[in-house]
Formats: structure tokens, C-alpha cells, sequence
């Protein structure tokens, strides 16, 4: 598909992922970007969603709205999120359905993976087990999007692929310290030890857990890129390759941040899943991608980001 003059509507746009696809589509020459403001359209109401098709008109359709957060944020709302998360998207897809929109996109998240996935995580294994409890309720909802859109490519030959995206960091993220994922979290944390002269921060969990990061940029890429090139009901993984432990997280952040002090694991809160690694070959098979982004480069941009902006 060749998005230069194609109508598109990116909701989640004006978001932290969402911004960089916008972006990205605008400079591919797209003929005209909607994006939806969650004040003019609320997308867990039916009707909403219905006037955003009407005006926008879109030939495609990035999903990419989301009530997310980190562990902490999942705990806390786990009602909340499986709800708005679920609505949005089955709402979404089945009224794309009924517009006739050309293409459809729609992210999916790492959480939905199985608690105990083997590493690399494989787009096979996603329905091998129950996720991690801690986000498993905004895990199921998103992996529920999954089976509608190979269920209505089946039915109505609608052309909605599904992408899953790993855990995501970079300029713009949210750096909320109540809601923020762990990368933005951290880089405040150690901000403002540094600027206090703290002797210590404090971590979540005993630190073993691992993870893997994607910049954001990449990740914008690589949905674009999807969009272009693949037309396929099987999932897709978007990862950088790159494991990490929170332990290193933590010490390769604070030494980028300048912070020099101690680090003090708080056992009491949970470590989330045990490991997270993605098995990526499919995408670079079927549309010719890979993240570009090391994360200690990806890390050191984001917190330049922070500090020019003044948080």
C-alpha cells in the first residue's frame, strides 16, 4: 500500500507513540492525518466513534488509543483498564468494519504474552498460558483485539493486521512517577536524586526481572512500515533484540543521568514478569524491519528530551 495521498486516522495520535506515527505519516506525504482528541471523541461510546469515521473519512486506520500504564497503574485499575482498552478497540474495528475502511492497524501489547513465555517470546506462544496477574486484565482486553481482527478477516475479508510492540521509551513518554513505565520512572527518579544529592534511589522488586526496549521512533517505523507491506492475519512482533535486566536498567540509567549514589531494592513491590525478550524475525521476513536504536544511545536521547523540557 502506498500511503502518499491516502486519507489516515491515527487515534492515540496526539499520545506518545501516537505523535511519532503522525509525524512519520506527514513526512510519507499522506494526503491528510486525523487525529482524534479524546475531549471531541470519546472512543468507548459507539456514537463517538461512529461521527469520528463519518468526518475523518479515513482509507486507513492506526489503533493506537490506550488506558495504560506500569505495574503500579495496572494494579491500581485493573477494572478500568480491561474495560476501556476492550470497548475501544471492539468498538473501533467492527465500526472500520462497517465504513469500509481500506486498512486497518492495530497495536497489541507485550503483556499479553503467558507469565512463563520460553525467551525469545514467539508470536505462537500467545495463547499458551495466562499473562503476568499484575497486568493481565489490559493484556487479555488487547489480546482479545487479536481475535476480532483475524475473526472479521476471515468473515467479512477485512484487511486488519496486528502488531505487538515491546515495552516502549523515548522522548515525549510520560514521566508521571504514579503512572509512568519504568524508563521514564527511573530517569526522574535519578533527575532528581542528582539535583537533590540524594544518597539513594529506590527500586522496584529485587531487580532480577528482565526486559527489552524499543525506542520509539523504531517502533513508529516499524507500524508504518507494517502498513505498507503486510497484509496477514498472523500477529507480528516489533522488538529491539536487546535483554536487560532491571538491575543494569537501573545502574545504565543512573550513570547516564550523572547519579552516583546507592540503589535500595524495595522487595515489597512486585518484579512484574519474570523475563521479556521477543523473537522479531517475522517482521523483518515479511516487511523488511528491524529497530536501528541501541538502547544506551535510546536512553541518553531520552533523557536530553527530559531535561530540555523542563519536567
Amino acid at each position: 500500500m502506498d500511503l502518499r495521498g491516502r486519507r489516515v486516522c491515527v487515534t492515540g495520535g496526539g499520545g506518545f507513540l501516537g505523535s511519532f506515527v503522525v509525524e512519520k505519516l506527514l513526512a510519507r506525504g499522506c494526503g491528510a492525518v486525523h487525529v482524534p482528541r479524546k475531549r471531541e471523541y470519546d472512543l468507548t461510546k459507539p456514537a463517538a466513534i461512529a461521527r469520528m469515521l463519518d468526518e475523518a473519512r479515513p482509507e486507513v486506520l492506526f489503533h493506537l488509543a490506550a488506558s495504560v500504564g506500569g505495574i503500579g497503574a495496572n494494579r491500581d485499575n485493573p477494572g478500568r483498564f480491561f474495560y476501556e482498552n476492550a470497548i475501544m478497540g471492539i468498538e473501533l474495528i467492527e465500526q472500520a468494519r462497517r465504513a469500509g475502511v481500506e486498512k486497518t492497524i492495530v497495536t497489541g501489547t507485550i503483556c499479553a504474552y503467558p507469565k512463563f513465555t520460553p525467551v525469545p517470546f514467539q508470536e505462537d506462544d500467545l495463547w499458551n498460558g495466562y499473562p503476568e496477574e499484575t497486568n493481565a486484565p489490559y493484556g487479555v482486553a488487547k489480546k482479545a483485539l487479536l481475535v476480532q481482527c483475524q475473526a472479521y478477516r476471515e468473515q467479512y475479508g477485512m484487511n486488519a493486521i496486528y502488531l505487538l510492540p515491546v515495552n516502549l521509551y523515548g522522548p515525549r513518554d510520560n514521566f508521571d512517577p504514579h503512572t509512568s513505565h519504568v524508563i521514564p520512572a527511573l530517569i526522574r527518579k535519578c533527575e532528581n536524586a542528582r539535583k537533590e544529592g540524594a544518597a539513594e534511589i529506590v527500586g522496584w522488586g529485587d531487580g532480577t526481572p528482565t526486559r527489552e526496549f524499543l525506542y520509539v521512533e523504531d517502533a513508529a517505523e516499524g507500524l508504518i512500515e507494517a502498513a505498507e507491506r503486510y497484509d496477514k492475519a498472523d500477529p507480528v512482533n516489533l522488538g529491539s533484540g536487546e535483554e536487560i535486566s532491571i538491575a543494569e536498567l537501573v545502574t545504565t540509567t543512573a550513570r547516564l543521568c550523572g547519579f552516583d549514589g546507592a540503589v535500595r531494592w524495595d522487595a515489597s513491590q512486585p518484579n512484574g514478569q519474570p523475563r521479556r525478550k521477543l523473537d522479531t524475525r517475522r517482521a523483518t521476513a515479511e516487511f523488511g524491519w528491524s529497530a536501528s536504536t541501541k538502547l544506551e544511545d535510546g536512553i541518553r536521547k531520552t533523557i536530553d528530551w527530559y531535561r530540555q523540557s523542563g519536567m
